[in-house]
């Protein structure tokens, strides 16, 4: 019976820690809402969703105001709604302070919504992601800065969270199902109470 319990508190402990780590994937857009989504560019009457990749170092990890590393980066333009799709859109990416452009898109359009390339970064810094709006002569320009090679240097704080979760939990399912480590831990923590 006491088994039984033990167990049934340890797969309790281990549900709520997976409710709290699941969370962590929003970090990469600090956590926003679709309201305040910072990685949202509006030109006009429209928008446009910024998100960079860098699938060779972090997988599908999706980032926005700040790219961790230096490398290969796949950025993406996702429209929000049909009316851009028909419409031409200029992209360009400049180092800031100096306004060196490292990448640019002619105006063109894109009939799926979505425009994306790979951009090689080497130099660590400021960047700002212009978006212009090319339609009936007129132009209309956006932008949004990031950073790239800044910001997170080496293990990141949601990997430090999980590992730490990981190994409590551990610890915590140890000490319910190891009588003799259990005991040893009680003691310990009888003599520091006295």
């Amino acid at each position: 019976m006491r088994t039984s319990d033990s167990i049934k508190k340890s797969f309790a402990v281990l549900g709520l820690l997976a409710a709290m780590i699941l969370p962590i994937n929003a970090w990469s857009h600090g956590g926003a809402s679709v309201d305040t989504d910072q990685c949202r560019v509006q030109i006009g009457a429209h928008l446009v969703h910024f998100t960079a990749y860098q699938p060779q170092l972090t997988g599908t990890t999706e980032y926005c105001n700040t790219i961790p590393e230096l490398g290969e980066t796949i950025v993406v333009f996702d429209y929000e709604g049909k009316a851009l799709r028909n419409m031409t859109v200029e992209f360009e990416i400049t180092k800031e302070p100096e306004g060196t452009r490292v990448f640019y898109q002619e105006p063109s359009t894109h009939g799926n919504g979505t425009f994306n390339s790979s951009i090689n970064f080497t130099d660590a810094g400021k960047y700002r992601v212009h978006i212009t709006l090319v339609n009936d002569g007129t132009k209309v320009d956006e932008h949004i800065g990031f950073t790239v090679g800044k910001g997170q240097a080496g293990v990141s704080m949601s990997a430090i969270v999980v590992v730490l979760t990981m190994l409590l939990a551990g610890g915590y399912i140890f000490y319910l199902s190891n009588a003799g480590f259990k005991a040893s831990v009680d003691k310990f923590l009888k003599k520091k109470e006295a």
